[in-house]
């Protein structure tokens, strides 16, 4: 449920070059409960704003050199959508410097000389909203994620992967950049399983996702469950090398976690396989040729005896086909 917040606790900004006007803001928003902080010039305003983030922008329209229009306007165009509101302090009250005001995002005016009675409510009214958006904006954020993020492991959904794969195909299709892909497998997770639990096998699957994700240090490269065992990172820009490097330290580290495996054929403890496939798109290929690349390695990890990685090049098509090169 949204909360309405009380306002006294916010921190205003208050814009004048006029001390005498600043001083009887200042005094009176303090004796109100607000935190207040000066500036006697636009260029001032903006570097306070940025370093203390006020919930309100109280702002003085005719100042020299950056008048208030015009530090609104920055303000605007440095964080669009989520500044903090601004109350511009105005004696024009011609209809264009109106006009101007709101249409450069301010949220409300108020004239000079000042009627404290109505500053007080609209200081008040400005906040709240404030607030209230900020919360609607976190709800909303948190909504998405909900969306897009696996619940019980907390990586990357399959939905997450689809939209992410298709997005950075598209960018490397552009760019002509490399693209990779590794799809990676827990060894005879069933006999896990069946062994231990389900609860223990939701353990190991979280354990194992967090690792995965401890494992990957670029921004740009995406840890998503693929669907009950299986994992598949994204690997933006990232050659095939590259991504031979990053399943190795994946394979390592899910092996070094000794997560006990009685049940396991091929080794006492939890281990991992992983398909890794390369290629820089072309019109002749679809995102779907990639993730069949790296169900095909997969598949030769496995066959191999688990716990390592197998990789495939897919060289550019020749002749209407293409040519996989294993690794």
């Amino acid at each position: 449920m949204l909360v309405q917040p009380e306002p006294e606790s916010a921190t205003i900004l208050v814009v004048d070059d006029d001390p005498f006007t600043r001083h009887m803001l200042t005094r009176y928003l303090v004796r109100e409960g607000y935190r207040v902080i000066e500036a006697a010039n636009g260029e001032a305003a903006l570097d306070l704003y940025w370093r203390d983030l006020p919930d309100l922008v109280l702002l003085d329209a005719l100042m020299p050199v950056i008048d208030g229009f015009e530090v609104c306007k920055r303000l605007h165009t440095m964080a669009p959508g989520s500044p903090a509101p601004v109350l511009m302090i105005t004696g024009l009250e011609d209809e264009k410097s109106v006009d101007q005001a709101f249409e450069i995002g301010v949220a409300d005016y108020i004239t000079k000389p000042i009627n404290w009675a109505v500053l007080r409510q609209r200081v008040r009214r400005l906040i709240a909203q404030h607030r209230l958006e900020q919360q609607l904006r976190e709800a909303n954020y948190q909504l998405q994620q909900l969306t897009v993020i696996d619940s019980l492991t907390q990586v990357a959904n399959r939905r997450r992967f689809d939209e992410y794969l298709l997005q950075e195909w598209g960018r490397a299709l552009r760019e002509h950049q490399p693209l990779s892909l590794v799809i990676c497998d827990i060894d005879h997770f069933k006999h896990y399983n069946d062994h231990y639990g389900h609860q223990a096998g939701d353990r190991c699957l979280q354990v194992v996702a967090k690792t995965l994700s401890q494992s990957i240090h670029r921004i740009a490269d995406l840890v998503t469950r693929y669907g009950g065992e299986e994992f598949a990172i994204v690997l933006p820009n990232t050659t095939l090398e590259g991504a031979t490097q990053v399943s190795d330290r994946l394979v390592r580290s899910v092996q070094a976690l000794a997560l006990p495996h009685q049940m396991s054929p091929t080794s006492a403890v939890v281990t991992l396989s992983c398909g890794v496939a390369s290629l820089i798109p072309m019109p002749d290929y679809l995102p779907s040729d990639l993730v069949f690349t790296a169900d095909q390695a997969l598949y030769q990890a496995k066959n191999r005896g688990r716990n390592q990685f197998r990789a495939i090049y897919v060289m550019p098509p020749n002749t209407g086909q293409s040519v996989n090169v294993m690794v």
